[in-house]
């Protein structure tokens, strides 16, 4: 094995270690990620009225449960890949990535296309506030149109997981977060240019970043050796894909609508309540970085061990990521419940009942700093093991049998409150962790000493 595929194996050596190594890239990939998207609403609520940080709001959740879809879907690259690498299978790896580059182009220009056509209905659905409605489908419109840079830029990333590299990521969200700032900047507090400014200064960014992310690529030795015939599409490469990362991708639109139903139940609020809620995503996006970055790595990890029969080793990193994950979780549990406003001033400085709507939000998010660290984990370790059909069951009981009803339940009670709104997540992650003990449980067999080689 050369030295560039040693860096990135995670069959052999010390667990938490190599854990840690791939994490810390991620978690940075991460705040970057986060900050790329906080940084059109901090402009925004900057330079820009409440309805305009509503209209951002409001668009972006339309278009991240579009982003959530591919992000799914490639999810079935990172774990096909990863296993394979596991199974030192590297000509049927680099057919998994060329087979990926096929379809999800495909899917990129497609999407492009029709959100042109869909915006305004997408408005009407998300009950936006009369204020907002003509900002909102600008923005969703705009950014739509580069939503194929916005593909590759997620697919390039799954397959960099897959191979246990979380570098490149690193680097390609750091260019994009980069230019978006500077664009955002310049479009929107210099030329006035508002949410249209802010959204073209989005698809740039991403262009940009998957440009050079290509180019870094092709400078750099991959582990992978490229054949004429691995480059070709395969359709039984692309159906094991699906297989994998369609129930992932299933879940996560639902669980996408569920927030959109959610944002709309908000939106039914007004335009302050619209505004806060919005910010208070953003802030609590910064806020699950660590667990976030400790699911992607367990899923990354567990797939080329469970590829390699090393099943215990994948059931270590699952509880390595959970200590961790919780140890971090206690701090910004603390940070979001009793200092909330410090955080939500950040976007909208000087719009008081903006700022106190959302640290009212963030408050119910407190709950979820703590509950995360474990059902993120466990995610993690059954996307790594291919249990995705569990994966997208569990997110779609607790979407639709706790995050939507208890949401409306209690918006319809006076006074209304955005903390007993936002106890709908919370809600939703305990009926997870419970689904995915309980599933852990029953498939103990599967981690039985004669069927694993221990580290």
């Amino acid at each position: 094995m050369t030295k560039e595929q040693n860096r990135y194996d995670f069959i052999d050596g010390n667990i938490y270690p190599a854990m840690v190594r791939f994490a810390v890239p991620v978690i940075f990939a991460l705040l970057l990620q986060t900050m790329y998207g906080a940084v059109d609403m901090l402009v925004i609520g900057r330079f820009c009225t409440k309805a305009d940080v509503s209209a951002v709001s409001t668009g972006t959740w339309v278009l991240q449960m579009l982003t959530v879809v591919v992000i799914g879907l490639s999810a079935g690259t990172t774990i096909q890949l990863g296993q394979k690498i596991g199974e030192r299978k590297p000509n049927v790896a680099a057919c998994v990535i060329s087979s990926s580059v096929y379809f999800f182009m495909t899917i990129g220009i497609l999407v492009s296309v029709a959100m042109q056509f869909f915006a305004v209905p997408c408005a009407e659905i998300m009950q936006t506030p009369r204020e907002a409605f003509s900002a909102t489908v600008t923005y969703m419109r705009i950014c739509s149109a580069g939503f194929v840079f916005i593909t590759a830029y997620n697919l390039l990333g799954s397959i960099f997981k897959g191979m246990g590299d979380s570098t490149v990521p690193l680097i390609a969200v750091a260019i994009a977060c980069i230019i978006n700032i500077f664009g955002d900047l310049l479009l929107v507090a210099v030329f006035n240019m508002g949410v249209a400014g802010a959204a073209f200064a989005t698809i740039f960014a991403q262009a940009i970043s998957v440009l050079l992310s290509v180019f870094i690529i092709k400078i750099r030795r991959s582990a992978l050796e490229f054949t004429r015939s691995s480059k070709r599409f395969n359709k039984n490469i692309l159906f094991a894909i699906l297989k994998v990362g369609s129930p992932i991708a299933l879940q996560d639109f639902l669980v996408g609508v569920s927030f959109l139903a959610i944002s709309a139940i908000v939106n039914t609020l007004g335009v302050t309540a619209s505004a806060g809620v919005g910010i208070a995503e953003k802030i609590c996006g910064f806020i699950m970085l660590v667990p976030s970055a400790f699911a992607q790595t367990i899923g990354a990890f567990v797939a080329q061990n469970v590829g390699a029969r090393r099943i215990d080793r994948a059931r270590k990193a699952l509880h390595y990521g959970i200590v961790t994950s919780l140890a971090v979780g206690v701090f910004f549990a603390y940070l979001s419940f009793f200092h909330g406003d410090m955080l939500a001033s950040v976007f909208a400085k000087g719009k008081t009942e903006v700022i106190a709507a959302a640290a009212d939000y963030l408050k119910a998010y407190a709950i979820d700093c703590l509950l995360v660290s474990f059902m993120f984990c466990f995610v993690g370790f059954f996307m790594g093991c291919g249990k995705t059909t569990f994966v997208m069951w569990q997110g779609i009981i607790g979407a639709f049998g706790a995050r939507i009803p208890v949401s409306y339940l209690m918006s319809r009670i006076t006074p209304v409150s955005l903390f007993k709104v936002g106890l709908a997540t919370p809600s939703s992650t305990m009926i997870q962790i419970v689904l995915c003990v309980a599933y852990y449980i029953s498939i103990k067999r599967y981690f039985a000493p004669d069927t694993a080689k221990q580290s």
